[in-house]
């Protein structure tokens, strides 16, 4: 997943939907590539209480992804699209999940956020979530402030299994 930082120049000025395709971009690229270089068994590693591990979290994304811009703008049940019913259970590794198999879902998952938000607007409301409905402009958001934690846990699950070290207790 290669897009323009949001550093570049011309973001700057570009319009709000712009930005905020820009730093969503940006954010699911950075989790995107958390994986890359890692061993199957590097992925999988559990160093936190939680189901959380690298490959959990890019198969969580996935599944943020299919909820805000499939679930919420077309208003198909989680059933309909194929996705588990609590972001729990998004964590959850089955055997045949690799990275590439992660990788590919979640690039998926990405491109088709992308050709759902193509034709709104920022203020169009979407319908499909539990909240009731929601305007596009707050679906950025959030996705984006979601992307943005996600980003931060798997830098530190990357640092600490590329240096063999975690602090237990």
């Amino acid at each position: 997943m290669d897009f323009p930082p949001s550093t570049d120049r011309a973001v700057f000025h570009a319009a709000l939907r712009d930005q905020f395709e820009v730093f969503l971009d940006e954010h699911r690229s950075a989790l995107y590539d958390s994986l890359n270089g890692l061993t199957e068994e590097q992925a999988r590693r559990s160093l936190v209480t939680s189901k959380t591990t690298l490959l959990g979290l890019v198969k969580h994304a996935a599944f943020v992804e299919k909820v805000w811009f499939d679930e919420a703008i077309t208003c198909r049940s989680r059933t309909e699209i194929g996705i588990p019913d609590s972001p729990d259970e998004s964590f959850d590794l089955h055997d045949g999940d690799t990275i590439a198999s992660v990788q590919h879902a979640y690039q998926q998952a990405c491109t088709a956020s992308r050709q759902a938000t193509a034709k709104l607007t920022l203020d169009d409301l979407v319908r499909g979530n539990r909240r009731g409905p929601l305007p596009l402009r707050w679906i950025y958001l959030h996705t984006l402030r979601e992307l943005a934690q996600h980003c931060g846990h798997a830098d530190i699950l990357r640092e600490q299994i590329l240096s063999g070290t975690t602090r237990h207790g």
